[in-house]
Parts: structure tokens; C-alpha cells; sequence
């Protein structure tokens, strides 16, 4: 618990101004340099003086007020929290402001809703962002609009320094008990605060002996259902002598990954099996960035970096490795694991791709299995598969997995949910079984082997049907789908320096917010508008310093340099995400569907196969998928003097976009007014 003050309305109020504000020095600008310290205490003074004079009344002096209470974990302070015995009143005042711009409202939003999703106390109850423009000319809020969602993040009363009182008076009106039951200040100050994490603060926490579960907000409770029904296939698999296979889909952002790793590194598995379980992924940019996350974090105890990245080695391994291994070193030996962890298993080469690759003509999926086969008593076998989430040439795709469980001699036991046996929206019309589940197939329908709810951005559940319309072209039906801007922030523009500004301002607004540039790999000529694209460029820079390095490095996705590919952050995330979309994916000049190229030396030629043109809808998938908070969309200009640049590409794609119901980016989005 961190906080300037906290107090009774009628104590605060009998407190002389220079107190509370060297209590708030005390507290908050000790770390800041002088000139911002001037300016805060400054800014502090005028807030002090108005909150008294509206809060003056009676009514108001059992209420209570915190003073730049910090967000647990999250570094950041809204100016004010006020509570009566049901509402949770968030203010943030603007000095000298006299309008509501749209990053002020967003700030105070932002912090409502962290409260209402994240922290235990705020549940169930209602929150009121309220954004005070001191000098505006009148509160533009309807009180009616303001408290018309109860018990959940209401609209943003605007008001001005004059009217903010009557504002809350209206709310005091109101005030009713809820099934929460009354709040009790210190109980909600010392409250626990459960934020999702990231994949690589997962994997950190899970290396470290923490249960993520434990930090899973309100709307990650599928996660924990799954987790628990997977350690329960665990154990009845070793108790009976089992072989199963369980598939877990999932919408992209619904948590597949932190899934698999809390399953293998719980301590539930530690507890039920004498055998460790293994996280294998495919995605060599995953395993790569995860490991040298827990290595640094290792580094920072004080440990050796070789004894640490020995370690790391073993927590997350690359699949192709962990086959080879098997296959070629160890032909005739099973894994130490019986628990493996099979991450994007949807990516799982094909025969072709294993010949090419490891002279094997079996898929990997065969091969996983046989390996797997070797042990004696019995094996686990976890599959998290994602729809349309096959990339690069070789990935076989769900069907695959099927085809390996039927050629299989051995008999395995298949736990899913009915969307690998129907093709549904998340494995995007992929079936396991071509037909009917064959004979030799123990097939357990498992509903909660199905993710159904976003974590990665909870409040954006619209927002996977949104880039499934847009992607098969039906812009209308994507417009109807498209989420609320102020639930998840999302942009078109054709100024990349409009999209970077956009970016840099929700890092400024929260500091602990990582920003990044995503790009498709197959647009070379992105490399006109400073986006570098070349093969040899990506596969030789240091993405685990773009995803891990602080703002003050440059090689970091901060710097808003260099853009990763879907290869790169396929499987991770950015909470705020600025996509760059290339002259590879394209309207028609009819506009009633996509053209689909690829750059060959000096020009485009067009996509015939469809294999190759699913791929290509793929990678757009993956990258308007990445973001946790939301996202900017730069669309290129062109240049009419150049014929791989073509203009009239790139407005057809700008026209379908906002056809498809993203609202153009403006300057009010951009620039937030400068007021202390």
C-alpha cells in the first residue's frame, strides 16, 4: 500500500495545506528532480484548495479520501480517490484546463478500469472515473449517463473546478448498498491487486515457484478451470496408465500459452507426479526471448549468467531440438518427461518439411507421439492449437494431429472440446478427424479444453470476430463487430509519425506500458518508409533486447525503430501496438475481396495457391492480435513514382479499414493538452 494521504473528508479537511503537502512530497516527489517537484507541489497546492472548498459540506465528511494512491504493481497515481460506502469515485484533475481532452479522459478511464478488473476490493462495485477540467466552462457529463451502468465502470463525469462538488452530491443521492457489502477503507486500500500477466512475466513468476494463478484477474476464471481439468488428466493418465492428448484452443489472446506453462511448472504437477512435465514450443523467437527473460531476472538476484542460461535451457526447450535429440541421439530411449507441453502445436511440420529438414518422412506430430510412446507406464501429451495461426510453409495444421492419432499403433486417449471436431471460428474452420472420429480413437468431449475469454485484452472479446470479418472481406458484418474505442483504443492513419506520437503518449501516460511497431515480413518495400524488412536484417537483430530492454535503450521496441514480424511476436505481446500494413494484403480494384502478393526482386507478382494465401492472411492475424491495450494501424501513402509503391493500393486498404469501422486517427488523439 502506497499512498501521499488518507483520512476521513472531515479529518482532510481540518488538515492545514503545507501538511498534506509534505506529506505528499514525503511520499511521491522525493524521486522526482527539482523543477518537476516545483511544479507538482505546485500543482498540488491548487488541487488541495479545491477539494476542500467542494468537499466542504456535512454530507461529505464521512466519506474518505486517498491522496495519489498507487495502483498496486502498476506505478501508477490517480490523483484522488474518493469512497462512500458503495462507489469508488477515481478523480484526475487537470489544472487550467478548459476541455476534456480525449487522452485526459482515457487516463481516468484507464484507472477505473484497473481498479474494476484487477483489484479485489473494486470488484462488483461501482466505479466513477471522474476527469476535472479546472477552468472549462461547465461539466458536459449527464448526470443520468454517469451512474446509468451500476456497479461497473460508469462514463466519465466531466466537470470543471466549480461544479464538482454538485457533481458527487448527485452520486451521494444514490449511494445503496451492493452485494459486496459496504466498503471499508482499509480494507480496500490493503487490497490484493491481480493483474494477468504477460508470457514473459509468467514464465518468470512460474520460475520462480509462484502460481500465476494466483495473479489472474476477474475474467481469467476459464484459465484456472482449464488448468485444474489438465492436472486432473495428468493424474488419472498416471494413475491408470494412460496415453492422452489433450487439445486446448482457444481464440488468439485467450491464454493459451500461460496456460500450458502454469500446467507444467504448477505445483500441482509437482505434487500429483513423481515425473517433471516439459514446455516445448516450435517458435524459436518465444523460447529464445522467455529464456533470457528469466535469465536476467536471475542476474538481478545476484546469480551468474552461464549458471542461469543452464537453467533456463530446461524450463522452456525448442521442439525441434527436443525431437532431434530423441530421434537421432537417443533412437531408442524415452523422455525423462511424461508430461509434455506442446505450444502452437498447430505449427507442427509436415512429412515434407521433416524429410527437408531431418531426412524423417513422418510429421512431427507422428514423430512427438512415437517418442512420447516409448515410455513404459504412461504420457501426457498438452496441445495448445490456435486458429489460422500457420505462418511459414510446412506447418501442418490441426488435421495433422489427426491423421498421426489414426496411423498411431498405439491407442491414445483425445480429451478436446467439440471445436476441433466441428472446425470452429478458433481453430478458423481447421478439424481434427476428416469425418468421423475413427474406431481406434478414445475420444472426451471437454468443454473447458476450449478458451473462450480473452486475457491478453479482456475488454476487446469482440475484437476476434472483428479481424475474422475483416479478413474474409465482409466489412460490414466487421464494422458491426468492431469494439468500443473506449473499451480497446483503435486507430487508422497514414502518418507514421502521427502513429509514433500516439504510441509514445500511452507510454508517457503509464511508464510500465511497452509500446512496439509490428510489420508483415513479406512487404520489402516498407524499407522506403524506414521499416526494414529484409530476411538477413531480422534474423540478425536482437529481438530479445526489443522485447526486454527498458525505453532508455534504443534497440528496444520503445525506440519505435525497428518493427517485428509475425515470426518474431507470434506468441508474445505489447500492450500498446502500432501495425505497419504492407502492399502484400490488398483490395481489389472491385473492393469485394484481397489481392494477395509477394515481392520478388524488384517487383510483386501475385499469390495463386491458397496454401500460400492463407498463409498471408495468417501473418495479418497474428499481427493485429498482439496488443493488450490497444492499437494504431498505419497505412502507407505510396508514391505515385513508384510502381511498387502504388498509391491507389494503399488508399483501397485505408478505405476498407475505416469501411470495416476503424475511426480515423486525429490530433486530439495524438496531442494530449499541456496543463499541469
Amino acid at each position: 500500500m502506497s499512498y501521499g494521504h488518507a483520512s476521513s473528508v472531515g479529518e482532510f479537511i481540518s488538515i492545514a495545506e503545507d501538511t498534506l503537502i509534505g506529506r505528499l512530497t514525503s511520499a511521491v516527489a522525493s524521486t522526482d528532480v527539482p523543477s518537476q517537484r516545483t511544479a507538482q507541489i505546485e500543482a498540488w497546492g491548487r488541487e488541495i484548495w479545491l477539494l476542500k472548498q467542494q468537499l466542504a459540506s456535512p454530507e461529505f465528511h464521512q466519506w474518505y479520501i486517498i491522496l495519489e494512491y498507487e495502483i498496486p504493481r502498476r506505478s501508477r497515481r490517480p490523483d484522488v480517490i474518493l469512497l462512500n460506502s458503495s462507489t469508488v469515485f477515481v478523480i484526475e484533475f487537470k489544472m487550467g484546463a478548459r476541455n476534456f481532452d480525449s487522452t485526459s479522459r482515457w487516463q481516468v478511464t484507464s484507472y477505473a478500469r484497473d481498479l474494476q478488473d484487477f483489484h479485489a476490493e473494486s470488484h462488483g462495485r461501482s466505479i466513477v472515473p471522474v476527469l476535472c477540467a479546472t477552468d472549462a466552462q461547465s461539466g458536459l457529463t449527464d448526470f443520468r449517463d454517469s451512474i446509468g451502468q451500476a456497479r461497473d465502470v460508469n462514463v466519465v463525469v466531466k466537470t470543471n473546478g466549480v461544479n464538482l462538488g454538485s457533481y458527487l452530491r448527485q452520486f451521494q443521492s444514490t449511494d445503496d448498498q451492493t452485494a459486496a457489502g459496504p466498503i471499508v477503507p482499509k480494507q480496500w486500500m490493503d487490497s490484493p491487486y491481480r493483474p494477468t500477466p504477460t508470457i514473459i512475466e509468467a514464465a518468470t513468476l512460474l520460475y520462480e515457484k509462484q502460481d500465476v494463478r494466483e495473479l489472474s484477474h476477474r475474467h481469467a476464471y476459464n484459465l484456472d478451470q482449464t488448468t485444474e481439468m489438465l492436472l486432473r488428466e495428468i493424474a488419472d493418465a498416471q494413475r491408470l496408465g494412460r496415453r492422452t492428448i489433450c487439445f486446448v484452443t482457444g481464440i488468439p489472446g485467450a491464454g493459451k500459452t500461460l496456460t500450458g506453462l502454469n500446467v507444467v511448472h504448477s505445483r500441482g504437477l509437482r505434487q500429483t507426479s513423481a515425473s517433471p512435465g516439459i514446455f516445448l514450443s516450435g517458435n524459436g523467437p518465444l523460447v529464445n526471448i522467455v529464456r533470457e527473460a528469466i535469465v536476467k531476472s536471475q542476474i538481478n538476484k545476484g546469480r551468474k549468467r552461464y549458471d542461469c542460461e543452464q537453467e533456463a535451457s530446461v524450463f522452456i526447450q525448442n521442439v525441434h531440438i527436443f525431437l532431434r535429440q530423441y530421434l537421432e541421439d537417443r533412437p531408442e530411449e524415452g523422455p525423462p518427461e511424461n508430461v509434455v507441453v506442446f505450444d502452437e502445436a498447430q505449427r507442427a511440420w509436415d512429412s515434407t518439411q521433416m524429410q527437408r529438414k531431418r531426412r524423417k518422412d513422418a510429421s512431427e506430430a507422428s514423430l512427438l507421439l512415437q517418442v512420447m510412446e516409448r515410455l513404459p507406464d504412461w504420457a501426457v501429451v498438452v496441445a495448445l492449437v490456435g486458429g489460422g495461426q500457420e505462418i511459414f510453409l510446412g506447418e501442418a495444421g490441426l488435421e495433422e494431429w489427426g491423421r498421426a492419432l489414426k496411423e498411431r499403433p498405439v491407442p491414445w486417449r483425445v480429451v478436446a472440446s467439440s471445436e476441433v471436431l466441428i472446425g470452429g471460428t478458433s481453430v478458423a474452420g481447421h478439424k481434427l478427424f476428416d469425418g468421423a472420429v475413427p474406431a481406434t480413437v478414445s475420444f472426451q468431449r471437454e468443454p473447458l479444453a476450449h478458451l473462450d475469454v480473452v486475457v491478453r485484452n479482456h475488454r476487446a472479446q469482440r475484437w476476434t470476430e472483428w479481424i475474422n470479418g475483416l479478413l474474409s472481406f465482409r466489412l460490414d458484418s466487421a464494422r458491426s463487430r468492431f469494439p468500443d474505442t473506449e473499451e480497446f483504443p483503435c486507430y487508422v492513419t497514414r502518418d507514421l509519425t502521427a502513429a509514433r506520437a500516439w504510441l509514445r503518449m500511452h507510454h508517457n501516460l503509464d511508464p510500465e506500458d511497452r509500446t512496439g511497431l509490428v510489420a508483415t515480413s513479406k512487404d520489402f518495400r516498407l524499407r522506403a518508409d524506414g521499416i526494414e524488412r529484409a530476411t538477413q536484417f531480422l534474423f540478425n537483430y536482437r529481438f530479445d533486447k526489443w522485447f526486454l530492454e527498458s525505453n532508455d535503450d534504443v534497440r528496444s521496441s520503445y525506440s519505435l525503430e525497428v518493427a517485428a514480424s509475425e515470426f518474431e511476436c507470434q506468441g508474445l505481446e505489447l500492450d500498446w501496438v502500432g501495425m505497419c500494413w504492407g502492399a502484400d494484403l490488398t483490395p481489389s480494384v472491385k473492393g469485394d475481396a484481397w489481392d494477395y502478393r509477394k515481392f520478388r526482386g524488384a517487383r510483386w507478382q501475385n499469390v495463386r495457391q491458397e496454401v500460400e494465401r492463407a498463409f498471408t492472411l495468417n501473418r495479418y492475424r497474428v499481427l493485429l492480435t498482439r496488443a493488450r491495450k490497444g492499437m494504431v494501424i498505419w497505412v502507407p501513402e505510396g508514391n505515385p513514382n513508384d510502381p511498387t509503391r502504388d498509391p491507389a493500393r494503399f488508399d483501397r486498404v485505408y478505405d476498407a479499414l475505416c469501411r470495416a469501422g476503424v475511426p480515423k486517427l486525429d490530433l486530439d488523439q495524438v496531442v494530449p493538452q499541456e496543463v499541469v
